[in-house]
């Protein structure tokens, strides 16, 4: 049984969204606001959440990427607003799909079943974790968790700390990282790597008292293991 979050702050749409989804054997929890909904969402792990855009707390906007940070769960935003820049910044955001309200149930059914198709349809290594001593990152739900504690990263973070541990063990020079993880064609600051290194370490290895990513003097960045002699 699927199950679904609805963040919504009118109370009738959200009831009657929620006897809908039941109707249809859903498994269906229900917040009225962004705080609650960013609570339950992290709390529940849901299949498929659908999310108002105006809502008390915080946005609808500013939780799909707090959401999008930590995990690809599929996003549906319902909203009153038709205007195209809403719709834009929704997707940009990180919503999987969008609704504009009034809208039909069965347009809403149909959304649903197409979001959860195409989750499962994710390849099998997509779901198989990388992992680094106690260190651990599921791609397909983008967790990432020292031991039992969940590590907060942002979206280029989170980039940065899958190649590397795709390539554990393995010395990776400034350049290889910033082509792979920033793209050939960035213009940005050519210490970006070495900061965005800076904040991992201070998210991991300083928080949880360890040393795993590691600086290769002269050639670039390496993550792996601590092995009880480290130099």
């Amino acid at each position: 049984m699927s199950s679904i979050l609805i963040v919504e702050d009118d109370l009738k749409i959200a009831r009657f969204l929620q006897l809908e989804l039941e109707h249809e054997n859903y498994s269906v929890a229900v917040a009225n606001d962004g705080l609650d909904g960013l609570v339950k969402a992290r709390n529940n792990k849901p299949d498929l959440v659908l999310l108002d855009l105006m809502l008390p707390g915080i946005s609808g906007i500013e939780l799909c990427r707090r959401l999008r940070l930590e995990s690809d769960m599929p996003v549906i935003m319902l909203t009153a607003k038709d205007d195209i820049t809403d719709k834009v910044v929704g997707l940009d955001t990180g919503a999987n799909d969008y609704i504009t309200k009034p809208f039909a149930i069965e347009e809403v059914l149909a959304r649903i079943r197409a979001a959860l198709r195409r989750k499962g349809k994710r390849k099998p290594d997509d779901t198989q974790a990388l992992l680094c001593g106690e260190l651990t990152v599921n791609r397909n739900t983008h967790e990432t968790r020292y031991s039992d504690t969940v590590v907060r990263l942002t979206n280029k973070e989170y980039q940065l700390l899958v190649f590397l541990m795709e390539n554990k063990d393995m010395v990776l020079e400034r350049d290889e990282i910033l082509t792979k993880v920033w793209g050939y064609d960035f213009m940005g600051e050519t210490n970006i790597v070495d900061v965005y290194i800076s904040y991992l370490r201070s998210k991991i290895d300083q928080k949880f008292g360890v040393s795993i990513i590691k600086t290769v003097r002269g050639a670039g960045y390496i993550i792996r293991e601590e092995t009880g002699n480290e130099d």
